[in-house]
């Protein structure tokens, strides 16, 4: 790890402290690599393997989303990793989809969900991962399986 010097402007750090503050951070140099780390996602390659967590409130009732969002789940059925579906009230529930793939791949999805009418306050939260395939040995049983490694950048 290497140790640099920044030149702040005060009103940007007493942000940074606020930041620092808010999210738990013991010093200022964790804040700052994880709101560097947040902010190169954002410019991620499109072909970069990731995992993303997109996240939305819909109306489920509204052009019968309650049906057609599973639906385009199970169209995406490789990528799709897990979903939650939390009812808010009879009109609006939060949901929660896992999807593995590459950032384009997974922006595209969250996208053409977010477009949908109905469909509100989408977000998409990206993990930069490699797969590495192992060989285990379980007994006298030996198979290989992916393993997803989280990095800690795209």
């Amino acid at each position: 790890m290497q140790r640099i010097t920044i030149t702040i402007e005060d009103e940007l750090l007493q942000a940074l402290d606020a930041v620092m503050e808010r999210s738990g951070a013991s010093n200022r140099s964790e804040a700052l690599r994880d709101l560097i780390r947040r902010g190169l996602a954002k410019d991620a390659p499109e072909e970069a393997e990731c995992v993303g967590v997109v996240t939305y409130a819909l109306d489920p009732a509204q052009r019968d989303l309650g049906r057609l969002v599973p639906e385009s789940r199970q169209q995406h059925h490789d990528a799709a990793i897990a979903a939650l579906s939390v009812p808010l009230d009879h009109h609006a529930a939060v949901e929660v989809a896992v999807m593995r793939g590459t950032v384009g791949s997974v922006q595209a999805y969250a996208n053409s969900l977010f477009l949908q009418r109905g469909v509100r306050h989408g977000r998409t939260t990206l993990i930069p991962v490699r797969t590495e395939v192992e060989f285990h040995l379980h007994g006298e049983r030996a198979h290989t399986h992916d393993h997803l490694r989280v990095l800690d950048r795209f």
